[in-house]
């Protein structure tokens, strides 16, 4: 380990933590050692927030380092006894969170035997209610045990009000550990041996320059007119120097998400045409001339034209359409596809390793690093045929021409998904790096290996979404130079990394950027804020204070309003079992089920065939987003559900539970499909309460009144039981569907819809009773024997043969004539009056 892993580690191995570092810093490599450290069975410690390739690098590592027991990957695959038995067997166990949070609740886990917790990608505790559950259930039942948080993004920190001592709240640790580029252990480490950097700034070309002046332009209006019809904003952060970073949109986002219903649709569509704008901007840099025109005729749609915010009639559109067609074209309009200026300098950069390492014994591989799939596919295609072949198939496939076609020699198809299939190719002797269209390259089938032939590699930052492929490659590879095609402040760090750890010989690093570009302004942005990021979190830990749970003698639940001491005995209390709420399985996906633990309502898991929540033995809740409504309605899987709810339970509630950051209304087509209106949405509502008068319609603006709603509806009612609740709807290897399908499904409601009539009595109810007109016959013993008890068989029996009568004080009759007849009985009283 370098010695700032070293640190990093020492730091969070003082107690519970939350560890901040720069991007591209080796993290892994710190949670590689911790994990070692408690690889024992007389260990119990769980790791949450890792990918899969995360979890295979981890095991592959401590294995080739010998270590046992090894990490054990917990997934839904293992059943529920073989989990407890690998929880009794201790050790370290990759564990999803959601596995975790069931398996606490069911009392599987012995949370007091948990040595510790280690959490990936604390940033995202706040949105990952799974996560942020199992601690609080975790630090409720264990004092003791660490908590330790990594992170590798500094700026989602300081987004927020308040964010960073929310998230360490929510994190239940006291110590905040920062470690940005600039740290001096960091600084002073990989400055003792650095690898060979040469920039190299490529020029844009003429037309490639007007190009991104215009949609410089563009953006700069679109921004503009958001602070002009949007001044109460706070629009500070929205710049063109802004716009045409990554992270902008989804921060832009987070800010207008809580007034985005109050926006116009002008300003929903600034901030569409922004992120398109932007597109432009990426493909001018990392894509070639023929597909940065496509982008653009996709672009030229009357739908389009008519929808965008007004920049398409503005010249600096014209000027952008017009010049990206002259990249295509020579003066006399013949089709001449203007190279991409970067693959010059790529040749020359690959002439220049080859010419530096031809007198040196070894290996020679080269490594080309860039950001897209796209971007591998078209290095591929210009190594394999050349960049005038490349270009003039790109056309013929997009645009089509097949007279030109039959004059070119263009890649087959059979070439083209060879070229996909590989990452690896194999450089031979022979090849002449200045004439490209006679450059042989062939595939590389077997696995890399540095006694072989030379390789070129054109690989992705982050293949597959694989945070750690990088590093990976580097050990493999062994690259003698690596061409940086893209710029990734990760990747730049990460090879420096590599260089100080692993490596005696000096790497040859080539840094191919366009100079005075919006790539390199975006990198410089991201840069800078990500300085500024780590100096704002600086500040904030200085002051910032956050209680010890551990300190205070641990995590206590919020006390339950609901009635839990009974004092009628004569003054003796009688303490009451906790209140308790059966909850789908599904349902754990969402932050209800936590909110509702932490208010002091226990939340057992139970897989249910009927509903989401069951509140009492006759209580049954369905919860549905806004989305999830909109969907169950046009499938009619709603109608489903309430014909379920309503069979088996008393009381069924639908729960429309809306977004806290979003309206509490239907409110026009934000929340809606492009084929549907709110009026739609209302109408269906409608028809649903009338074909199920019992069912109830509750809105809620948030989950935190949600679990508040389920508290008040709970209060002086009977506790659910989960073995009756996991039950109903479905026997013993028969579904809903199949226990009714040979009875009459109207008799079927009929007969539910009698008193004394439940979901345990009904199917000997109407195995026994022959028809209804046999009912009537049968005595109340007889319907006692058939219905299992007594009380029941009382109620039907009531219910068949005796007459009721109307209140003596006319007050039921009278508000039913109100609300049914209202109208007519006005006009006879007028008439009688007069």
């Amino acid at each position: 380990m370098l010695e700032f892993e070293n640190e990093m580690l020492l730091d969070v191995l003082n107690g519970d933590c939350l560890l901040v570092a720069a991007k591209g810093l080796s993290i892994e490599t710190v949670v590689l050692n911790l994990i070692k450290v408690h690889c024992d069975p007389g260990n119990l410690v769980l790791v949450m927030g890792t990918t899969d390739p995360e979890e295979q690098y981890y095991l592959s590592e401590l294995e080739k380092e010998g270590v046992t027991p090894l990490p054990k990957i917990i997934s839904a695959e293992v059943g529920n006894n073989e989990r407890e038995a690998l929880y009794l067997g201790g050790g370290v166990m990759f564990i999803s969170s959601r596995i975790l949070v069931v398996d606490l609740l069911k009392g599987r886990v012995p949370i007091s035997s948990i040595t510790g917790i280690i959490v990936l990608r604390a940033h995202r505790i706040l949105e990952s209610y799974q996560e942020a559950f199992a601690l609080r259930l975790y630090r409720q039942g264990n004092n003791s045990g660490f908590i330790n948080a990594f992170s590798r993004s500094p700026y989602s920190f300081t987004s927020g009000l308040l964010k960073l001592e929310r998230i360490m709240k929510t994190l239940f640790v006291t110590n905040l550990f920062l470690w940005p580029r600039f740290h001096a252990t960091v600084t002073s480490t990989l400055k003792k041996k650095q690898p060979s950097v040469i920039e190299l700034h490529v020029e844009l070309t003429p037309a490639m320059n007007e190009i991104q002046t215009a949609a410089l332009d563009l953006v700069h209006f679109c921004t503009k007119e958001i602070k002009r019809i949007n001044p109460v904003l706070e629009t500070e952060e929205i710049t063109v120097e802004n716009a045409i970073s990554k992270s902008f949109y989804k921060q832009l986002q987070l800010q207008l998400d809580p007034v985005w219903h109050q926006l116009s649709a002008k300003t929903k569509q600034l901030v569409a045409d922004l992120k398109i704008l932007r597109a432009v901007l990426t493909n001018l840099t990392q894509s070639d001339c023929v597909r940065l025109h496509s982008f653009l005729m996709s672009l030229r749609t009357k739908e389009y034209t008519t929808r965008n915010s007004g920049w398409m009639i503005l010249d600096s559109a014209e000027t952008l359409f017009v010049k990206a067609k002259s990249r295509l074209f020579d003066s006399k309009l013949n089709l001449d596809p203007e190279w991409n200026p970067k693959w010059e300098t790529l040749n020359e950069a690959l002439k220049e390793i080859q010419n530096v390492n031809s007198a040196n014994d070894g290996p020679k591989n080269v490594l080309i690093l860039v950001e897209s799939k796209s971007t591998v596919k078209q290095l591929k295609e210009y190594f394999i045929v050349g960049p005038k072949e490349m270009l003039l198939h790109s056309y013929y496939k997009l645009f089509g021409s097949d007279g030109l076609k039959k004059e070119t020699n263009s890649i087959t198809e059979e070439d083209e998904e060879n070229s996909e299939n590989f990452d690896a190719v194999t450089l031979t002797q022979s090849v002449d790096i200045e004439n490209d269209c006679n450059s042989t390259f062939t595939e590389c089938k077997e696995d890399l290996d540095s006694t072989k032939q030379p390789i070129i590699m054109i690989q992705q930052f982050k293949k597959d979404g694989d945070g750690l492929s990088l590093p990976k490659t580097l050990r493999e590879l062994k690259p003698c130079a690596v061409i940086m095609y893209d710029v990734d402040i990760s990747s730049i760090r990460e090879i420096e990394i590599y260089q100080c750890s692993e490596v005696e010989k000096q790497i040859q690093v080539y840094f191919l950027i366009y100079g005075g570009s919006v790539e390199e302004q975006a990198y410089l942005t991201s840069l800078r804020k990500e300085k500024q990021a780590f100096e704002a979190l600086i500040k904030e830990k200085a002051v910032i204070v956050v209680e010890d749970i551990k300190a205070g003698g641990g995590l206590a639940r919020e006390s339950c309003k609901l009635e839990q001491i009974s004092t009628r005995k004569g003054g003796n209390p009688e303490s009451k079992p906790t209140p308790k709420i059966i909850v789908d399985m599904r349902e754990f996906r969402s932050e209800l089920p936590g909110l509702i633990h932490k208010r002091g309502i226990d939340v057992e898991p139970v897989t249910l065939q009927i509903g989401d929540y069951i509140l009492s033995p006759d209580m049954c809740v369905e919860r549905k987003s806004i989305s999830d409504l909109i969907g169950s309605l046009n499938s009619g899987r709603l109608y489903t559900q309430a014909l379920a709810m309503t069979r088996f339970y008393a009381k069924p509630i639908l729960l429309i539970e809306f977004d806290e950051n979003k309206p509490f209304i239907l409110l026009g087509r934000y929340y809606l499909s492009s084929d549907m209106s709110s009026s739609d949405i209302r109408a269906k509502l409608q028809l649903l309460t009338l074909h199920f008068p019992k069912l109830r319609l509750v809105w809620s603006p948030s989950p935190f009144a949600s679990a508040q709603l389920f508290h008040e509806l709970k209060e002086g009612r009977e506790e659910p039981s989960a073995a009756v609740a996991s039950s109903v709807g479905l026997e013993v290897g028969t579904s809903e569907d199949e226990k009714f399908e040979k009875y009459n499904i109207g008799i079927v409601d009929f007969v539910r819809k009698l008193p004394g009539v439940n979901s345990k009595n009904i199917r000997s109810l109407l195995e026994k009773g022959k028809s209804l007109n046999h009912l009537i016959t049968l005595t109340q013993s007889e319907l006692e024997d058939i219905l299992g008890n007594s009380l029941n068989a009382e109620l039907l029996f009531n219910a068949l043969h005796k007459t009721s009568k109307p209140a003596t004080d006319g007050s039921s009759s009278s508000n039913f004539r109100a609300r049914g007849r209202g109208r007519g009985i006005g006009r006879r009283r007028r008439q009688e009056t007069t």
